[in-house]
């Protein structure tokens, strides 16, 4: 069994301060930041370079990539990088930064178009050296070996799976982020908990990511309705990082599933948020795993407290997707793409996309079309969603 991690991993309040020390170490002298304008904007970007600056390390910003980063920005990115003459990148945000920056490392080294990377393992030489700087705990697109890329052409999210992007350094301090708005980290949470249980379900799972899955479930759980809450409850904010690089962990080795399918196919096509798409999928999806692997949802409710002991298969499965649902509508989940504006997706084309997306086989079954399209289909308008525990054979059904 084979464990990709970045090599060097900062983690706790505080731990961005020994950023500088670290990019001594390695050598280097000038970065290409890849970022965002509000985090530009908004001071978060200066609180990193400034631990350049103290040590003569220089720069140039590029803070164009947008959410869901097109092939686009990813050429842009690559040439700024070529033009100023840098010698590594520094990445700093949530999921869009990190997954554009790992593309730029990727061609810096290997050449041709981004496009040819999409799938597993397509690059041939290391990626161009990279540090990663959290700012959201949810993606863990800092410590994985997954990135995300929008072919505009296509209005298709590509998956890339490459061992090749993995950063050098990944940097998680809370501090980043305790002036996130609620409902960037309710979205960026609720992404946490569907790397966490997908990778639980998943059949590329073993002892070692289960073990980190289901502490990040536990912690999630715990930790983010008051983060959400109360987003300068340093705490929660540091329970939510260790959750997000515990997930990380898991699922960058053992796979994720048909959540992310299917939320990469609404991310492409329509450009919504993936921790919001991810969330409303999660309890639908996880409902037709649980009819198959059963007894992995009996190991999540185990580790939220559910006593187990002389329950029923159905019983711990129901009570985990009650807890999903429960949790998402604490944090303030849409509940529909109506909310998202969107009153007319195209069911087939997204369902025949979500079964050709790099996740897919990694679930514990392919749905076929009708069912994706099924699934789809129950959240294109508001539902409410009636679920009694009890020691029951009847599974979750949305009325």
């Amino acid at each position: 069994m084979m464990y990709s991690l970045p090599s060097k991993n900062l983690i706790g309040r505080g731990c961005l301060q020994e950023l500088g020390g670290q990019v001594q170490d390695f050598g280097f002298r000038k970065a290409l930041v890849v970022t965002d304008r509000f985090l530009n904007v908004t001071g978060v970007v200066r609180q990193v370079t400034d631990q350049l600056d103290k040590v003569n390390v220089s720069y140039v910003i590029y803070d164009e990539v947008k959410p869901n980063p097109t092939c686009a920005q990813v050429d842009k990115g690559l040439w700024l990088l070529k033009e100023e003459g840098c010698d590594f990148i520094l990445s700093i945000g949530g999921g869009s930064p990190q997954d554009c920056a790992s593309a730029i490392s990727i061609l810096a080294t290997n050449g041709g178009n981004i496009r040819d990377y999409e799938g597993l393992h397509k690059s041939k030489k290391v990626g161009f050296p990279t540090i990663a700087v959290n700012t959201t705990a949810g993606t863990s697109a800092e410590i994985t070996i997954n990135y995300v890329i929008t072919d505009e052409d296509r209005g298709v999210k590509m998956v890339c799976v490459d061992k090749n992007s993995i950063a050098l350094l990944s940097v998680n301090d809370p501090e980043l982020m305790v002036d996130k708005p609620a409902d960037l980290t309710a979205a960026t949470g609720m992404d946490a908990l569907t790397h966490a249980i997908e990778t639980i379900v998943t059949p590329g799972a073993n002892v070692i990511t289960d073990a980190t899955a289901l502490q990040a479930v536990k912690l999630i759980f715990e930790a983010l309705p008051t983060a959400v809450r109360d987003g300068r409850n340093i705490d929660a904010r540091e329970k939510m990082v260790n959750a997000c690089f515990l997930a990380g962990m898991a699922f960058s080795n053992a796979g994720l599933g048909f959540v992310h399918a299917m939320a990469h196919q609404l991310g492409g096509l329509y450009d919504l948020p993936h921790g919001v798409c991810n969330a409303m999928l999660l309890p639908i999806v996880e409902r037709e795993n649980a009819k198959r692997v059963p007894e992995k949802f009996r190991l999540i409710a185990d580790a939220l407290g559910f006593d187990t002991e002389g329950r029923s298969d159905v019983a711990c499965s129901n009570y985990v997707i009650e807890r999903i649902i429960e949790l998402s509508e604490e944090v303030g989940i849409p509940k529909s793409l109506k909310e998202l504006g969107v009153e007319n997706p195209d069911l087939e084309l997204l369902a025949e996309n979500a079964l050709k997306d790099a996740c897919a086989p990694g679930n514990p079954y392919m749905p076929t079309k009708e069912e994706t399209i099924a699934m789809f289909k129950e959240i294109v308008e508001p539902r409410d969603v009636t679920v009694t525990i009890v020691e029951t054979t009847e599974w979750i059904t949305r009325d």
